[in-house]
């Protein structure tokens, strides 16, 4: 049964960022700022490489732009506020606001769990069947893969959302984060949650624990046939293929898992805010540098770029 409200409803949420950390907030905006800038730049550099080079029309690099994109609105959604909350040492963010950007947050983290996932089938099917791989991981297929990695999370994080909006905020009003979270959100709740959350459970292992499992078991048939090759040399160019995308699965889901599935007794609140302040904000410059660093074919395409800026010929 819900619990009766006392007083006025909640028309405002107050984020109040790093506590304790407000004499040094010069010092910690900076830094974030300058990898806000790195992020953007590197992730709409990989968007254009891929748009403008017929080189990279490939399923990789068709999935690797919508990754790219991806992680530039989970950035954008995240850190500018971020960075005002930590030049005021807290702020102010309307309750539309909130739940509007708590829904393209969640949202993007559901299609970057599709997209990894969708991600490793089309490596599944490079390696395991080379010789029927472009016939069925063609150009319809990429797009309806695409098409439903932003369908369904955008759908279900919505219904969500529509859940989160039943309910009733009255006193309480301050979020102690650096911005607006699912279980933040639901403790300042002055009714019944119970059913949110049993809906969100469910939704969590349709968005993060499915493809999680889809992407290990895809890994384990590509390991399989991997070892199963005679030739090291091919092994180890098999395997470079897909090296680059097991890297940021590893790094992703191990931040992801960190924040929502280990138990947070014990931790105390600045170290989740860590831990997601790694996940929110590293993660989305990691990915386009790690495929920058282990793709010899985005290094050329960069390599021209720069050439073309500078006006001298390409080789």
């Amino acid at each position: 049964m819900a619990s009766q409200c006392n007083g006025t409803a909640t028309m405002e949420f107050f984020l109040t960022g790093f506590q304790g950390l407000h004499r040094s907030r010069i010092v910690l905006f900076l830094p974030i700022l300058l990898i806000y800038i790195m992020t953007v730049g590197a992730n709409l550099l990989i968007v254009f490489l891929v748009s403008t080079s017929h080189l990279m029309h490939s399923p990789m690099y068709f999935f690797l732009c919508h990754l790219s994109l991806c992680d530039f609105f989970f950035s954008t959604n995240i850190v500018p506020k971020m960075m005002q909350v930590t030049l005021e040492g807290g702020s102010t963010i309307s309750f539309s606001g909130c739940f509007i950007q708590f829904y393209v947050f969640a949202s993007c983290t559901g299609t970057e769990c599709y997209l990894l996932t969708a991600m490793s089938y089309d490596r599944y099917l490079a390696i395991c069947y080379p010789l029927r791989y472009t016939s069925i991981m063609d150009l319809r297929l990429c797009v309806h893969l695409a098409v439903c990695c932003w369908f369904l999370s955008f759908f279900f994080v919505l219904i969500t959302l529509v859940f989160i909006s039943m309910l009733r905020f009255c006193d309480k009003n301050i979020i102690d984060h650096f911005y607006c979270d699912f279980i933040p959100i639901l403790e300042l709740s002055c009714t019944d949650t119970s059913a949110v959350e049993i809906e969100t459970t469910f939704f969590a292992y349709v968005i993060v624990l499915l493809p999680f499992l889809v992407i290990v078991g895809s890994y384990f048939n590509i390991c399989r046939t991997i070892l199963g090759i005679s030739s090291r040399a091919e092994r180890k160019r098999a395997f470079s293929t897909c090296s680059s995308h097991l890297t940021i699965v590893s790094s992703y889901y191990g931040s992801l898992l960190s924040i929502y599935l280990v138990p947070s007794q014990g931790h105390s609140l600045n170290m989740n805010k860590f831990l997601s302040l790694l996940y929110t904000f590293v993660t989305p410059l990691i990915n386009p540098i790690i495929y920058s660093l282990r793709n010899r074919e985005i290094r050329n395409q960069c390599s021209r770029l720069f050439l073309r800026f500078r006006g001298e010929p390409l080789g």
